[in-house]
């Protein structure tokens, strides 16, 4: 049974700084591209960040562009998100979620993710 777990989310004032952990067990890791999704109160889930298989190809949306880096330890089973410069915008719950591909472009769709994380609290305060 595949499970993603995140964690480090909290409390943070306008301008820190996170870095968000997501855990895999139960899929070969190295065979799934990985994503970063957050969803504010009253707004859809959106994609915030994402890294091929591999590590070696990374997309983001303009939101987090030169704010936040995704990255990837396969040894570790593990996906990461660093956020820098926060806003309170950027307040939201954040998911990590994984889809088995080797092959590009990163997916950015939510629904062709196939495996999903409980998720983790950012909040922002100003």
């Amino acid at each position: 049974q595949a499970q993603l777990v995140e964690s480090g989310g909290g409390l943070v004032q306008a301008g820190g700084s996170l870095r968000l952990s997501c855990a895999a067990s139960g899929l070969t890791f190295n065979l799934y591209t990985m994503g970063w999704f957050r969803q504010a109160p009253g707004k859809e889930r959106e994609m915030v960040a994402a890294i091929s298989w591999s590590g070696t190809t990374t997309y983001s949306t303009d939101s987090a562009k030169d704010r936040f880096t995704i990255s990837r330890d396969n040894a570790k089973e593990t996906l990461y998100l660093q956020m820098n410069s926060l806003k309170p915008e950027d307040t939201a719950v954040y998911y990590c979620a994984a889809y088995l591909a080797k092959r590009l472009p990163i997916a950015t769709d939510p629904g062709r993710y196939d495996y999903w994380g409980q998720g983790t609290q950012v909040t922002v305060s100003s």
